[in-house]
C-alpha cells in the first residue's frame, strides 16, 4: 500500500460505522422529513422550536450523520446567550429509526458540541433532554429555575456541558440572542 493509500484507508469510515459530516442544502428534505418522524407534528409547538424561531441556527455548526453514504442523523446548534454569557442550544438531534442504536446520535452531539466549544466564542452548550442520555456524554443537570426559556420546559431535562464545571449550578437568565452575550 502506498502512503496515500494507507491515508485514504485511514480517513474512510468503518463499514456499517456511523460518521459526521457538514450538512448541505441537498440535507434539508432528508432533516426537515427527519424531524417529522422523530418529532411529530407537536414540535413546533415546543419550546426549544420557540428558541429556534427567534434565533436562527448556524449553519456551519448544522451536522449529518451517515452510515455507508446514507444519511441516518442530523444535528443544529442555534447559537444563543444566558445571563449575558454566550453559549450554544443543541437540537433538534434525531436518529433516524433503521439507524438508532449504532452511536449515531451521540457522535452528532460530541461532535457538534466539540466544534462549537473550539471556536471559542462561547462558553457553553445548552439542551433541553434526558439526563440518562446525554450526562454520561459530559453534560450536567442545571439550577432548576435559573435559565428562563420563552415556554414551559421541564426544569430536569435542562442540561449544559462546559469546561468552567461550575456553570451549570450558576449560569442564570433568560435566554437571549448570541450577540447579547460578552
Amino acid at each position: 500500500m502506498t502512503i496515500s493509500g494507507a491515508a485514504e484507508a485511514a480517513a474512510a469510515p468503518l463499514s456499517g460505522q456511523p460518521y459526521v459530516r457538514l450538512a448541505t442544502p441537498a440535507d434539508d428534505a432528508f432533516v426537515e422529513d427527519l424531524q417529522a418522524i422523530a418529532f411529530g407534528p407537536g414540535r413546533f409547538a415546543r419550546t426549544a422550536f420557540r428558541v429556534r424561531e427567534r434565533f436562527p441556527i448556524d449553519p456551519s455548526l448544522s451536522l449529518i450523520s451517515e452510515v455507508d453514504g446514507t444519511p441516518s442523523g442530523s444535528v443544529w446548534m442555534t447559537p444563543i446567550s444566558v445571563g449575558g454569557i454566550k453559549g450554544y442550544m443543541l437540537g433538534p438531534l434525531a436518529t433516524h429509526p433503521n439507524f438508532r442504536k449504532r452511536g449515531a446520535g451521540k457522535l452528532l452531539a460530541r461532535e457538534v458540541s466539540k466544534r462549537a466549544l473550539a471556536r471559542g466564542e462561547g462558553k457553553f452548550v445548552l439542551l433541553v433532554g434526558d439526563q440518562d442520555y446525554y450526562c454520561p456524554l459530559g453534560w450536567e443537570i442545571t439550577t432548576p429555575g435559573n435559565i428562563q426559556f420563552p415556554g414551559p420546559v421541564d426544569t430536569s431535562r435542562v442540561l449544559l456541558l462546559s469546561d468552567d464545571k461550575d456553570l451549570a449550578k450558576t449560569l442564570k437568565g433568560p435566554i437571549a440572542a448570541f450577540e447579547a452575550g460578552a
